[in-house]
């Protein structure tokens, strides 16, 4: 029997010739019901999402970026269904992450058959992320980077975003780790990762893996643009835990509280202030489409 596929897109977004050209590739495979649903922002995707569930769906295409893969794999999440993911987005970093390439018709391939894998997934105050989440310098710069700026500049929005926040101020800040303190003084960010790599390409978690079971987390005491410059090139080298300025370790459950309000992110997204986070990791709850 045929399979039902299930496209969810950010109409906004680009990728290859564009939606049009979506339909077509995927009309040439077998497929039974197909179900489109396009939204014109990534926090009307869920509602679609579940919808093409409610409906059925064998297979959910998403087309977007970060945000809108976060979206989505909030709504999947324990589902079951397999997520194929088009990486119409900026920086694109999951399926980066995962060696899905921008380009439309592979990932259309890779979505009907490619192998099938069931990848963690972290929550943060209860809600699914992909990539990473923080909070502080790292959710400021991302808050900054609007998305006409995203779209002209690409990766380079988010370095000119840090240039006009590595002055921000340190922040009392206590982080708990499997119920046990771990860090506790002045901060100027708190980062969680489910994989290696964040935004501008950068290695901030040397071996993490979006299989493990562990949520990846740190802490970076840096201040003022010099410090945040020895940060970044140990980042860039490999080399994160090396750094004065940075704690890392993997947990599964973690708990900060923060002496002032902070923002927070979740794959790209931006959140509104919080002193407290909460977070954990969710062994195998997403299904993905990955290369052969």
């Amino acid at each position: 029997m045929s399979p039902t596929v299930a496209v969810v897109a950010h109409r906004k977004k680009t990728l290859g010739a564009g939606l049009d050209r979506l339909r077509v590739f995927i009309t040439e495979q077998d497929v039974g019901d197909l179900l489109w649903f396009e939204v014109p922002k990534s926090r009307k995707a869920p509602k679609k999402v579940r919808q093409a569930l409610e409906q059925g769906a064998d297979l959910v295409f998403v087309w977007g970026g970060d945000g809108m893969v976060q979206r989505c794999a909030d709504a999947m999440a324990g589902s079951g269904v397999p997520m194929a993911i088009l990486p119409a987005g900026t920086a694109n970093l999951f399926a980066a992450n995962l060696g899905i390439p921008a380009d439309l018709e592979e990932a259309v391939r890779i979505g009907f058959h490619g192998r099938r894998e069931k990848l963690d997934l972290g929550v943060l105050n209860g809600e699914h992320f992909a990539v990473m989440a923080g909070a502080g310098f790292e959710a400021e710069m991302i808050a900054d980077t609007d998305g006409k700026a995203k779209k002209r500049l690409g990766k380079l929005s988010y370095v000119r975003a840090a240039v006009r926040h590595v002055g921000g101020p340190l922040v009392p800040m206590k982080v708990k780790v499997d119920g046990t303190t771990w860090f506790e003084g002045q901060a100027s960010c708190l980062l969680l990762g489910n994989v290696s790599t964040i935004a501008g390409g950068i290695e901030a978690f040397d071996d993490a893996r979006p299989d493990d079971g562990w949520l990846e987390v740190g802490v970076s005491t840096a201040q003022g643009p010099v410090q945040w410059a020895r940060v970044i090139g140990r980042m860039t080298a490999g080399r994160s835990d090396d750094s004065p300025f940075v704690r890392i370790t993997r947990a599964k459950k973690v708990s900060a509280r923060f002496g002032a309000p902070l923002t927070y992110e979740l794959d790209g997204g931006e959140r509104e202030s919080t002193t407290r986070l909460k977070a954990r990791a969710v062994p195998g709850a997403l299904t993905v489409c990955l290369p052969p």
